[in-house]
C-alpha cells in the first residue's frame, strides 16, 4: 500500500492560512461517530453560510457523508471562507470556498442530482490534507462566465479593423480605448483570445492566421531602462515585469450599444460569423478552478459535470490514487468555452490517475496535463542542502516533495535522466519561489548551479479510458511520466495534438519524460486543425540535443483520419512499435501543409512499423534524419 502522508515538516509553510486549519485540521482525530448531513432547498437562493458553518463544525461534530435534495443551490462569495492561496498553473490568490474540506477521512459529498451554481471568485471544492473523499452526482456551473465573446460581424479592409456584436449576457465598459468586460466580482479586458465556428462550437479552422490578438506594441518612450540591474535571476513573465518596455495596441470604440470596432490588429480580420472568445491576460485568468485538491490520498469525482470555471475543472497537487469517472467538462446555456484552462491537471501527484468514460469539451486548455516540476538550483549550502528556485510564476509555492521522497539531480544537456539520486530530509520554504532542501545524504559532487532536481516519485501510473476529448484549445493529453501510461479507447478532436509527451525545461518547467506508454483503440479525428504545423502524437524535448528522453512506446490499433498529412511526430525514443494502425484522409478542411510527410523520425533508435494501413495524401510516408537507419512503413 502507497504509505503517502500529507504531513509535511514544520519547516514548511502552508499555503492556507492559520485560521482554516484551526477551524478544521481535528477532524480526523474526533471520537465521536461521523454523522449524514442533509441539506434541503431553503438554503438554494445562497447555500454558502449553511454548508460553510456545517463543515467548520466538523471538528466537533464529525460528518462522514453530506447530501443534498435535489435542486439548484447558489453560492455567493461574500460569507464564504477567505484565505491566500498557491495554485499550480493558476495565479496565486485571495479566494473565498464554501467547501473548505481540510483534513477529513472518508467523506462523501451526494448532490444527487443537484446543480451548484457559483458567483464571482470562489474555489467550490478546496480540498487538502484528507483521505478518501468523494463528490458524486453533481454539476457545476457559473451564473457569469470568467470569459466573453463577441460575434464577428463586418470588416474594413481599407482600414483592417472589424466590428464585434456583443450580446447583453456580456456588460462592458471602454475606458480610455480599451474593452473591458464586467462581471460579479470580477472582470477581465480581451487579453487571450481565440475564434470559435458557431454552427460546430469548435475552434474554428486555421484560427492561429487570425489569432490571438495584437494586443501590446513597444513603447514609444522609455528611458534608462538598461540601467535596471538585478542581483537574482527574473523571470520576464512574471506580472510585474510583463508590462515592462510595453503599450496597449489594440484601440477599441463602441459604433452603438453592442457594436463595437477593434483598430490596429496586426493579423488577418477573422472571418465574417466566427466567435471570439476573450479571457483576459494570462496572469489574470486563472483564478476559480472547480476543484482544488492538495496533499490527499484517495479522491473519486462520479458523475460530476462542471459547465464552466475560471480556470481548470480540477487541479490535483501532491496527491495520491485520483479517480474520475464520468467527470465532465461540457459548457452550458448556448457558451462556446466550459473551462477557461485544462479539463484536468495533476502536479506531482503519485499512485494512480484514472480518467474513464469522461468528456471534455470546449475548455480552453488540455483535456489533461500530468507531470512533476523541474526546480533549478540556484544555490548551494553546504554537503545536504541546496537552495532551489521556481521556474514559472504560476509554480509559486509548490513544494517539490515531502520526507523521504527520491529526488533526482538532472543536467538536461548531458541527460534527460538523472545523474544522481537523494532522498530528502526537509523543505524550508523561505518564500513562494525560494525553497532551501536537506538530503539525508551529501550531495552530488559534480552538482552545478542551475542544474534541475524533480521528484522521482512524483508521477502516477496513468489510465485514460472510453474518454471524449474534442472542440477545445490546445492539446488532448499532455503526459509526462516515467511510470505507466495507458490511453484506450477514447475520441480525439483537438485544434493542437491529440497526445504531447515533451521534456519540457525552459517555461512551465514540468518535468518527467515518457515510459511505459501504450496507445491503443483510439480515433484521432482532424487534429491539429488550427494552423499548427505539428504532428496528432508528438514525442518532443525542449533541448536540441540526441539524447534518449523516452523509451517503450507502443501505438497500435489506432484510426487517424485527417485533413493533412503529419501523423507522428517521434524524437529522442528508444524502442516505439506502431502497428496495426489506420490512417486515412478525411478531407474535412483545406491542407495547411501538404508537403508533410505523414511521420518524421528524429535521433530515435528501434523503430518497428508493422501491419499498418496508409491510404492518405503524403507523398513521403517517413522522413528520418538519419539516412543510414533504415526504417520501414509496413
Amino acid at each position: 500500500m502507497l504509505n503517502y502522508k500529507s504531513k509535511f515538516s514544520s519547516q514548511i509553510v502552508s499555503s492556507i492560512v492559520f485560521v482554516l486549519l484551526v477551524a478544521l485540521s481535528s477532524c480526523k482525530s474526533q471520537t465521536s461517530k461521523p454523522k449524514l448531513v442533509n441539506f434541503n432547498l431553503e438554503i438554494a437562493k445562497d447555500a454558502t453560510p449553511a454548508v460553510l458553518a456545517r463543515v467548520m463544525q466538523a471538528a466537533e461534530k464529525p460528518i462522514s457523508e453530506i447530501k443534498f435534495e435535489k435542486g439548484t443551490y447558489h453560492f455567493y462569495p461574500d460569507r464564504g471562507l477567505e484565505f491566500y492561496v498557491h495554485i499550480s498553473n493558476h495565479n496565486d490568490e485571495v479566494i473565498k470556498t464554501s467547501f473548505p474540506i481540510n483534513g477529513f477521512d472518508n467523506l462523501t459529498i451526494d448532490g444527487q442530482g443537484s446543480t451548484f451554481i457559483f458567483h464571482g471568485r470562489m474555489i467550490p471544492f478546496f480540498i487538502n490534507d484528507s483521505k478518501n473523499i468523494t463528490v458524486k452526482n453533481l454539476s457545476i456551473d457559473w451564473a457569469q462566465p470568467f470569459h466573453s465573446e463577441g460575434k464577428i460581424v463586418a470588416h474594413d479592409v481599407a482600414n483592417h479593423t472589424f466590428d464585434m456584436e456583443i450580446s447583453d449576457e456580456y456588460p462592458y465598459d471602454i475606458r480610455n480605448g480599451q474593452l473591458i468586460f464586467v462581471k460579479e466580482y470580477y472582470e477581465h479586458t480581451l487579453g487571450q483570445a481565440i475564434l470559435f465556428n458557431p454552427e460546430t462550437k469548435a475552434i474554428a479552422f486555421d484560427t492561429e492566421s487570425y489569432t490571438g490578438l495584437s494586443l501590446t506594441g513597444k513603447n514609444k518612450v522609455s528611458r534608462n531602462l538598461d540601467k535596471i540591474s538585478y542581483k537574482y535571476k527574473i523571470d520576464v513573465r512574471d506580472p510585474e515585469n510583463s508590462k515592462i518596455g510595453k503599450e496597449n495596441s489594440l484601440r477599441v470604440e463602441e459604433l452603438k450599444p453592442g457594436l463595437v470596432r477593434i483598430y490596429n490588429h496586426k493579423k488577418k480580420l477573422p472571418p465574417l460569423g466566427m466567435i471570439l472568445v476573450c479571457k483576459g491576460s494570462q496572469h489574470e485568468n486563472r483564478l476559480a478552478p472547480a476543484f482544488r485538491v492538495t496533499h490527499t490520498y484517495g479522491f473519486k469525482g462520479t458523475n460530476v459535470n462542471i459547465h464552466h470555471a475560471g480556470g481548470m475543472g480540477i487541479i490535483a497537487e501532491n496527491s495520491a490514487d485520483l479517480i474520475l469517472d464520468n467527470f465532465n467538462i461540457t459548457p452550458s446555456n448556448g457558451r462556446m468555452v466550459s473551462t477557461t484552462a485544462d479539463a484536468t491537471h495533476f502536479v506531482g501527484c503519485r499512485g494512480k490517475v484514472e480518467l474513464k468514460n469522461c468528456t471534455f469539451n470546449n475548455q480552453l486548455d488540455d483535456a489533461t496535463n500530468v507531470h512533476g516540476t523541474y526546480q533549478e538550483v540556484v544555490e548551494i549550502l553546504n554537503s545536504k542542502t541546496v537552495g532551489v528556485r521556481m521556474g514559472h510564476y504560476q509554480q509559486q509555492g509548490f513544494v517539490i516533495g515531502q520526507p523521504n521522497d527520491n529526488i533526482g539531480f538532472v543536467r538536461l544537456s548531458k541527460s534527460f535522466f538523472p545523474y544522481e539520486q537523494n532522498t530528502i530530509n526537509k523543505v524550508q520554504k523561505i518564500n513562494s519561489r525560494y525553497m532551501l532542501i536537506t538530503f539525508n545524504k551529501d550531495i552530488p559532487a559534480n552538482l552545478k548551479v542551475g542544474d534541475l532536481i524533480e521528484n522521482l516519485d512524483g508521477y502516477p501510473d496513468l489510465l485514460v479510458e472510453n474518454c471524449t476529448i474534442s472542440r477545445n484549445r490546445a492539446r488532448g493529453l499532455l503526459l509526462s511520466s516515467p511510470k505507466n501510461t495507458v490511453i484506450r479507447n477514447n475520441y480525439f478532436h483537438t485544434e493542437m495534438e491529440a497526445i504531447l509527451i515533451p521534456v519540457e525545461s525552459g517555461h512551465w518547467y514540468e518535468s518527467g519524460n515518457g515510459a511505459n506508454i501504450l496507445i491503443e483503440n483510439n480515433t484521432f479525428q482532424d487534429c491539429q486543425h488550427s494552423g499548427f504545423n505539428r504532428g496528432v502524437i508528438r514525442f518532443v524535448t525542449d533541448d536540441d540535443n540526441e539524447n534518449i528522453a523516452f523509451n517503450n512506446i507502443t501505438i497500435s490499433n489506432n484510426k487517424f483520419n485527417q485533413f493533412d498529412n503529419l501523423i507522428l511526430e517521434l524524437s529522442n525514443t528508444d524502442g516505439m512499435k506502431f502497428v496495426g494502425n489506420s490512417i486515412t484522409f478525411s478531407g474535412a478542411f483545406k491542407q495547411l501543409n501538404p508537403e508533410n510527410p505523414a511521420i518524421t523520425i528524429k535521433s530515435s533508435k528501434n523503430i518497428l512499423f508493422e501491419n499498418n494501413n496508409y491510404s492518405g495524401k503524403a507523398s513521403t510516408i517517413i522522413k528520418s534524419d538519419d539516412e543510414k537507419t533504415q526504417v520501414k512503413f509496413n
